[in-house]
């Protein structure tokens, strides 16, 4: 997710669809425990909640590095930010209930998806980039309506199951999309 269009360099290419690759099998995870533990705030719901976002982090950081000699990553630096704030704001939220969590989350969605919009408009021309472009625009839609769902009588997570899943088959097309466009050595 660096924040330029210009062309990868071709050690670029393979590491992004490798964290791509790595971020589905995370969310497709993440998403499953998510279930099993179901809508209450267990411990457990708790720490998968921090866990998301602290990934996010992670993957951006990785990104960035591998993206740095293509040229600025102001982007994936945006997102690291707005990451590291709804981990501490989803650690917060989840001591006062799910309607909380779900609004945190939705902020962080909105705020962070429009970054991947952007991010994923700059690297378009490297390829495999639609997919990121769409989940970012599907991203900021979802936030709002977590963000609406949290002034339901019984809001539930399972709902963040179903994000980070759909965002997850995102990557798995980016990825191989970007396997496609890489030419062979």
């Amino acid at each position: 997710m660096a924040s330029t269009a210009s062309a990868e360099p071709i050690g670029t290419t393979p590491a992004l669809r490798r964290l791509y690759f790595t971020r589905f099998v995370f969310a497709a995870v993440w998403a499953a425990l998510l279930l099993v533990s179901g809508s209450e705030l267990t411990v457990g719901a708790k720490l998968l909640l921090f866990l998301y976002p602290a990934f996010d982090v992670a993957a951006a950081v990785v990104d960035a590095r591998s993206a740095r000699a293509a040229g600025p990553v102001k982007g994936l630096y945006a997102n690291m930010a707005v990451s590291v704030l709804a981990a501490v704001g989803l650690a917060v939220a989840s001591t006062s209930g799910v309607a909380d969590v779900l609004r945190v989350w939705g902020a962080w969605a909105v705020v962070s998806g429009l970054i991947q919009l952007l991010v994923g408009v700059a690297r378009r021309a490297m390829g495999g980039q639609w997919a990121m472009i769409l989940s970012g625009g599907i991203s900021v839609l979802a936030g709002a309506s977590f963000i609406r769902s949290a002034t339901q009588d019984d809001p539930s997570l399972t709902t963040l199951a179903g994000y980070a899943t759909l965002g997850g088959i995102f990557f798995l097309v980016s990825a191989i999309r970007l396997s496609r466009s890489t030419p062979r050595s």
